[in-house]
């Protein structure tokens, strides 16, 4: 058995349109997504029993925060197979902040999972793997496929996105967490968003993506920013930052993320937010285009 490294990417909420809570305690929402060439790294390697080591920048952040969501999909998959444990010890490099809004642990659980299945010559079917995928959340087959898509129902209805281009992206986090649940809960003070998804726009270059997200939202922006004034400052410093072209929150935060031309002009921002700031991260990336390094 070799040993098998996969990059689990940033997820970015391009809109997230929310809808009032349901009795079940889900809320409906409509979103599209991207995903983006950087995030954390997995690897998997041979083993007696199943395993997890934390390394990377964010390594002490995840300290305390209780069972990890690739153990709990790999356990998953090992019930599947009928097996009470996988020989497999995984290596998780973290290097994309916790509770910020990026999907981490999802897209962490979903390269787990594809690794396991190939490391292990299982074979399962797409289908199969995103069925083990949801025991991570809504957001789990999403994060599985890393691709471009729309999202609506809870998140797990998926229809792919292939013409969105790629977009020059900042990738910035203010250094604080925004916990999912928090937020939801001060959306549900106030929920005056819906789940309509809109229609696409007329022209999937820049220049029609552009105008077509202004007219979108983040519902669940206004109660983040409310909970955490610090992303309220992030989404000013990205949006003083040259020849920025669309800024907004991602997910329930706290990262913000910055829309640019050129890959140049987004790595200059990177640096000038990251140089003002230095609890903050702020890197640059290429969102969408369903190019995925592995």
């Amino acid at each position: 058995m070799a040993t098998l490294s996969r990059l689990a990417p940033a997820k970015v909420n391009l809109f997230l349109h929310v809808g009032a809570v349901r009795p079940d305690g889900y809320h409906p929402l409509s979103s599209l997504v991207a995903f983006a060439d950087v995030g954390d790294l997995v690897t998997v390697e041979p083993a007696d029993r199943l395993s997890l080591t934390v390394t990377g920048p964010f390594a002490g952040a995840l300290d305390g925060q209780g069972d990890n969501l690739i153990l709990k999909a790999l356990r998953a998959l090992a019930a599947d197979r009928g097996l009470s444990d996988l020989p497999l010890h995984v290596t998780l490099d973290k290097r994309l902040p916790i509770a910020a809004g990026l999907g981490g642990g999802s897209s962490d659980a979903g390269a787990a999972l594809r690794l396991a299945d190939e490391a292990l010559g299982f074979g399962l079917s797409e289908d199969a793997l995103e069925d083990l995928s949801r025991i991570v959340g809504a957001d789990g087959p999403m994060c599985l496929r890393a691709r471009s898509a729309w999202a609506e129902g809870l998140g797990e209805v998926l229809v792919e996105a292939p013409d969105l281009p790629s977009l020059h992206a900042v990738l910035y986090n203010p250094g604080r967490p925004s916990p999912t649940g928090a937020v939801y809960r001060a959306y549900d003070a106030d929920p005056s968003g819906n789940a309509l998804r809109p229609a696409p726009p007329p022209d999937w270059t820049l220049d029609g993506v552009i105008p077509w997200l202004g007219a979108t939202r983040n519902d669940l922006e206004p109660p983040a920013v409310r909970l955490e004034p610090a992303i309220a400052a992030a989404l000013e410093a990205m949006t003083r930052q040259p020849d920025v072209r669309f800024v907004r929150m991602s997910g329930s935060g706290a990262t913000v993320f910055g829309l640019f031309d050129t890959a140049g002009q987004a790595a200059s921002a990177a640096v000038n937010l990251h140089s003002n700031n230095g609890s903050s991260w702020a890197v640059a990336t290429l969102l969408g285009g369903n190019t995925v390094v592995s």
